[in-house]
């Protein structure tokens, strides 16, 4: 019998009669469930001592334990160093679907009421290669949203209202990826500070939706209401045919390090649900105080049960895997990319379909592993955030310093074209989520205007965050009257949009950098719930119109199949959906070695022609220029080609439509990129 079948049906099941609970302990010497009173969360009206099988996986039935019940569990077992077990304390369930409060603030299980009416909504199902991802918080996204009524800002109804669902419409994304929603809670660092975590990556149950992100009324209404209300913005979200992306968090846990509060697997088995050392001292690959060990089965299970619920239960379409390493670690604590978590997660007939996106880094030893993860998988790739950085920002900072830039345009061509060198040829360009910005880090506006992080305000002495940013404050640390920085600064801002959504890959654009949102400099708010996180409905000229240029942008990506490649493609083969690259230097002829790496020559015309496969042919003439003095091009003249269309100029937002001729001379501004149709 395998390890799935011994650990079927884990938390609280309904049976005749009442329902049964089913717990995973293999330390433990006894279980036992307790039932609160219905009308006080800390009086304890029924005790039922649980039976171990063979298989460590203890169960016991009820009569009350039927939805609207809330209950605990209770362990005791060994006592030593890698052991935490306290027979009269009260443990949530780890497969607990709801979570209720007591007056004085303790967490109890809560036996969930799952129905809830789809009424025909369905996924959209949207492929990979025409998934555009918008991280956002959901929170952040609609609280300052004034045509969202007050009451709803900052909920999952304000997130799934109309007025939140036409901007995303509008600005063409077709995925919502949030920050955290499973129930977190504070570290007591910041509870002692009076501050708290914003950002959510702290959980304390990976069933449960995070109930301060629900509406007042659907808060009063109880667990219950919050997930119908989770469940009610899925289905307008989806009948909108945007997808859900849930970023979770399963490496670690909000019980912290050895010392921290024990709240449910470090009191049910210490021993196997954490890494340790023999003198029970946490292995911590993640920062955050502990790593759940998924060297055991039950661990994994507890993953893989997880996702089914939300991708099925929920109707969840994708989830990005907070520090995904620690996902794969071996009891030696190696990573293995052929680990049998993370091979299940993208092999499961429950979850065929998913979207599964991997941070492909933690902080344990090896722990980068950017390109390391098994066919099926999606990365964040840091090298496309460095190199795209480095073209439009270090660089020029560089050669402004200095007279030369730092490098060559090599490594960005290699971004553009789907990181090959990164991925595997059998995981295709697909396997690289593009960006150049996320949720940890600076936004794209403060990319553009500050050299150094200002986290003063997180209380850490400006210690917290990191130093390697990338950026350019194009000669003035943050907000300046100077046309000139201005100038150029908003320019650099298109030509990162521009290299992340016109590159091979699926890109992310973080919630307000199609406008520019700023951070005040802010490069880890993950402690501030207030206007410096949440989304700003009310914009400048300027901002309105980078929010112009990311919507034409996104609209070439949809309207050009070159630009987003499903395979890598083979010099002598045909590979339907892949797309065929010849690369061109400033004079139109085929790159020289020297072109690619020679700071001095920064300019390449990339021609991308797809192999069609289900849409018709295409071809894109991108042109990149990364010095700042303007240049002359020379367009290609391949034997198939009979004219170019100019589509976008990120140095001019109202050029397009201009015909041009093969071999024809083509003026282009200093650091710009240019679109075009080849026909």
């Amino acid at each position: 019998m395998s390890d799935s079948d011994v650990l079927r049906d884990l938390g609280v099941r309904p049976v005749d009669g009442g329902g049964e609970v089913r717990v995973w302990s293999a330390s433990a010497t006894s279980v036992e469930l307790c039932i609160f009173s219905a009308n006080d969360a800390n009086w304890v009206a029924e005790t039922v001592h649980l039976e171990r099988d063979s298989h460590a996986v203890w169960s016991g039935a009820s009569a009350r334990l039927v939805p609207g019940a809330r209950y605990s569990l209770r362990a005791a077992g060994p006592v030593g160093p890698n052991h935490a077990f306290k027979p009269t304390r009260h443990l949530l369930d780890p497969y607990s679907r709801g979570l209720a409060r007591t007056t004085d603030g303790r967490w109890r299980s809560y036996v969930q009421n799952d129905a809830f009416d789809w009424d025909g909504a369905v996924k959209p199902n949207i492929p990979l290669d025409h998934t555009v991802i918008y991280e956002a918080h959901a929170k952040g996204l609609s609280k300052l949203n004034p045509s969202v009524p007050e009451d709803l800002r900052g909920t999952y109804a304000g997130l799934a209202h109309e007025s939140n669902i036409a901007y995303l419409k509008d600005l063409g994304v077709t995925a919502v990826e949030l920050l955290p929603v499973q129930q977190f809670v504070s570290e007591r660092r910041l509870v002692t500070q009076g501050r708290r975590n914003y950002w959510g990556y702290n959980t304390l149950n990976f069933f449960t939706p995070h109930s301060e992100y629900a509406s007042p009324a659907a808060r009063v209404g109880g667990t219950g209401a919050v997930l119908r209300e989770f469940k009610g913005m899925v289905k307008l979200l989806h009948e909108a045919g945007l997808e859900v992306i849930l970023d979770v968090v399963f490496n670690h846990t909000a019980e912290e390090g050895p010392n921290g509060p024990t709240t449910s697997l470090r009191g049910l088995d210490n021993a196997n649900y954490y890494r340790q050392m023999a003198d029970g001292d946490y292995i911590d690959v993640t920062g955050c105080g502990n790593t759940v060990n998924f060297a055991t089965p039950a661990a994994q299970r507890l993953v893989l049960d997880s996702l089914r619920y939300w991708a099925n239960e929920v109707q969840v379409d994708g989830f990005r895997f907070d520090l995904a390493p620690a996902l794969g670690r071996d009891e030696q604590v190696i990573f293995d990319p052929q680990h049998p978590l993370l091979r299940s997660i993208v092999s499961d007939p429950a979850l065929a379909g998913v979207k599964m996106i991997a941070e492909p880094w933690d902080v344990g030893m090896g722990g980068w592993q950017v390109g390391a993860f098994p066919n099926g998988w999606s990365e964040w790739n840091d090298t496309f955030r460095d190199s795209a950085r480095d073209f439009w920002l270090t660089d020029i900072a560089a050669e402004r310093a200095h007279g030369v830039a730092a490098h060559g345009i090599g490594a960005m061509a290699r971004k553009l074209a789907g990181s090959a060198h990164v991925f595997a040829r059998e995981r295709g360009p697909l396997a690289s989520v593009n960006l150049v910005s996320a949720h940890d880090g600076f936004t794209l506006a403060d990319l553009t205007a500050y050299n150094q992080k200002h986290n003063l305000g997180n209380g850490e002495n400006n210690h917290d965050g990191t130093d390697d940013n990338h950026s350019y404050n194009h000669g003035v640390e943050g907000p300046t009257a100077n046309r000139a920085v201005l100038t150029a600064r908003r320019k650099a801002m298109r030509n990162l949009l521009g290299t992340l959504l016109l590159s091979a890959g699926v890109p992310m654009i973080t919630a307000g950098d199609e406008f520019g949102r700023d951070q005040r400099g802010n490069n880890n708010a993950y402690c501030h719930d207030s206007a410096l996180n949440w989304l700003p409905w009310q914009q400048d000229d300027w901002q309105r119109e980078l929010f112009a240029v990311s919507q034409k942008l996104l609209r070439l990506r949809r309207e050009n199949p070159a630009l987003r490649p499903v395979r890598f493609g083979m010099i002598g083969e045909r590979t339907p959906s892949s797309s065929r690259m010849d690369w061109y230097n400033a004079e139109g002829l085929t790159m020289s070695a020297e072109n690619w790496d020679s700071p001095d020559a920064r300019t390449l015309q990339y021609l991308a022609a797809s192999t069609p496969e289900f849409e018709e042919l295409n071809r894109t003439l991108l042109i990149v220029h990364g010095l700042e003095s303007p240049t002359t091009v020379i367009l290609p003249e391949p034997a198939d080609v009979i004219g170019y269309t100019l589509l976008w100029d990120s140095a001019d937002d109202a050029a397009g439509g201009i015909e041009l001729a093969p071999g024809s001379a083509h003026p282009v501004s200093g650091t710009s990129m240019q679109l075009l149709r080849a026909s």
